[in-house]
Order: C-alpha cells, then structure tokens, then sequence
C-alpha cells in the first residue's frame, strides 16, 4: 500500500501503486542514484522504449509518426517538437563540437613551435593556396573555354579573395569583398539597402567587421553563422507549413498539422545527417575504402527527396501525379526559403561580428 492515502503530485486520493490523475508512483521516500540514473538514461537503453519507437518509424517509414499522431496514436512515440529540439541539438554538437576549441581548459596547451616549424608552416600553407587558386582558375578558365562563362568574368574572378553579398546581387546589390594578398576591405552599394540595413551597417561597422574577419579569416563569422542555423530552421518551418496549407486546401488540416509534418521531417533530416556524420568518421577510423563513404553520402542525398515523396503520399493520401506536381512546387519553395533564412543567418551574424 502506498505511504499517504493521497498523491503527493495532485493530492488526488490514492487507490493503488500509482495516481490515475497524474501517473505519479506513490512513494514518499527519495529516490536511489540508480533510480536517477534509469529516469536519465532508461529509454536509451530499453529496446522498448519511446525512443526506439519513435526513431525507427521516423527513419524507415515516411510519414508514420506525422499519420499516427494526427489518427491519435500518440502515447507510443516522443512528442514531436521535444524529439526535434533532441535530434537537432544532437547533430550540431556532433557535427561542431570540437573538444580542442570549446573545452581547452582541459587540455594542456601545445608547445610553442620552433622558428623552424612556423616557417615550414607558412611555407606549407602557401604553396595550398597557391596550388588551390590554380586549380580554380583551370575550372574558370574551362568554363570560359566552353562558353559557360564570359572570358572577362573569368578573369576577374581569378585570385580574388571572399566576396560576400549580402543584399541584391553581384552587380547591383551590397558586396563585401577582402583583398587576399593586403587584407584590405572595400565594399560598396549600401546606398541601395533599405533604410533598416543602411542604419545598421554603418561605414564604421563595416570597417570593424573587416578588421575581425581578416584577423580570424573568417572564423567567428562561420561561428556566428553555425549558432544561428537552429533559428532560422525553426523560422522555416511554419512558413512551409502555409505552403503546405495552400498546397492541400481540401484537405480540412489545420495550420498546425502541416506545421507536424514539416517537424517529422527536419527530424529526419537531423537524424540522417548524424547518422551520415558518425558514419563518416568511423570508417575513417576503420580505413574503409573512400568509395564506401562516397556511397553512402550519395545515398543519402537520394533518400532525402524519396523521403519526402513518400511522407507527402502517406499523409495526405493522393494519387502519383498530384503528389509528384505538388512536390516539385513545395521543392522549388522549399530550396528559396531555405536560401532566404540561411541569408538571414548570414545577415545575423555578419552584423554580429561588430559587436564588441
């Protein structure tokens, strides 16, 4: 019989082992470290468990969970949205997580190198670039040779250092560009932002923005970018979720159970890629030959499409042709959302290279 007639949770009165308001056990005394560690760890280990349940379906079966959850099959799976803040923050740390850089304290520092070493390194790192800016004015001079390019364009293009646009395009939009040999800074076309953009980055700004990307060639400005990815993701999301709405106007779904579908699938997305990642670095720790690992990373960016496809067919249920058309128009959007937010990430994070 439990310690107190009635839950400690809810104070809903006690006829059993657990409350059948809340679901909580009735004990009163702590629990053990090895309780703790079952509560933390159970459902990694249980073959039973929710997460097994919910990561299989979600990587073989296309638009299982998104189906079950809107037929009211739900109990057996994670909640969507906690499966993808999971998933998502599982991938970026396997894919970003560098112990040498973000816990340096526990590493001893590396010894200082010899003059000797510094310069064999600087030789070293010349003779790369040098030997990468020949390689890419061969491409750009076959590109022009073939009529793909203009002869003109490939020249300027050739040794020229990062060039960001941020607004607009090439010739008529802002373009930041670094100088690889002098590390000067020029940009132009900030008289054609919007008003919004022109109070923000100001002449002083852009000039403490070049001095930091030049010092770190970039670093922090691909840090800032990587931090801001989950953001802009989360941002996609309900956006596709109207496209998908105005996609299948029939199809009496509420705003949110398209916004399902578009979680189920940027779950996927992350589990597939974490997969690929450690994936990737286990046969570079077993030697397995580079046409496995090559085979795999093809496979995958096949499945992801065919993933889609079948999710859109599982869920909404309509015919090869209808599908096939409403996918490419979602694909077609998706992949200009998708370039809009990673703007947008590049945008947060150019700006936030200023800061102090």
């Amino acid at each position: 019989m439990p310690d107190h007639p009635n839950c400690l949770n809810c104070g809903t009165e006690l006829r059993g082992q657990y409350c059948g308001t809340c679901g909580q056990r009735a004990r009163g005394r702590l629990i053990s470290l090895w309780e703790l560690l079952q509560d933390a760890f159970g459902d990694l280990f249980e073959m039973d468990s929710r997460l097994w349940r919910t990561l299989i379906p979600l990587l073989i079966r296309p638009g299982r969970l998104t189906l079950d959850y809107l037929e009211g099959r739900r109990a057996r799976y994670m909640p969507p949205f906690r499966m993808y803040l999971v998933l998502s923050v599982i991938f970026f740390v396997i894919a970003f997580f560098n112990p040498a850089d973000d816990l340096s304290l526990l590493f001893e520092a590396p010894p200082e190198p010899t003059p000797e070493e510094v310069l064999a390194k600087k030789e070293e790192t010349a003779a790369k670039r040098e030997a990468a800016e020949v390689e890419v004015n061969e491409v750009l001079a076959d590109l022009a040779e073939e009529g793909l390019i203009d002869a003109e364009d490939a020249a300027a293009l050739e040794n020229e250092g990062p060039n960001i646009t941020i607004y607009g395009d090439d010739e008529d939009g802002f373009n930041f560009k670094i100088d690889p040999e002098t590390g000067e800074c020029t940009f132009s076309g900030t008289e054609d932002m919007p008003d919004w953009l022109q109070r923000r980055l100001t002449k002083e700004r852009l000039e403490r923005i070049c001095e930091k990307i030049d010092a770190d060639d970039g670093k922090t400005l691909i840090n800032l970018m990587l931090d801001n990815i989950p953001i802009a993701l989360i941002v996609l999301m309900p956006v596709m979720a109207l496209v998908l709405k105005g996609l299948y106007p029939l199809s009496r779904r509420y705003f949110v159970e398209h916004l399902l579908f578009f979680v189920h699938f940027h779950s996927f997305f992350f589990l597939i890629l974490t997969l690929q990642i450690l994936f990737a670095r286990f046969a570079a720790l077993v030697h397995l030959p580079e046409a496995i690992k090559v085979l795999t990373i093809v496979a995958a960016g096949f499945y992801i499409p065919v993933y889609l496809y079948k999710a859109m067919r599982r869920v909404y249920a309509q015919g090869h042709f209808v599908t096939i058309a409403k996918y490419v128009v979602l694909s077609i959007v998706y992949s200009i959302g998708a370039g809009m937010t990673m703007l947008g990430a590049l945008l947060f994070a150019f700006v936030s290279v200023s800061a102090p």
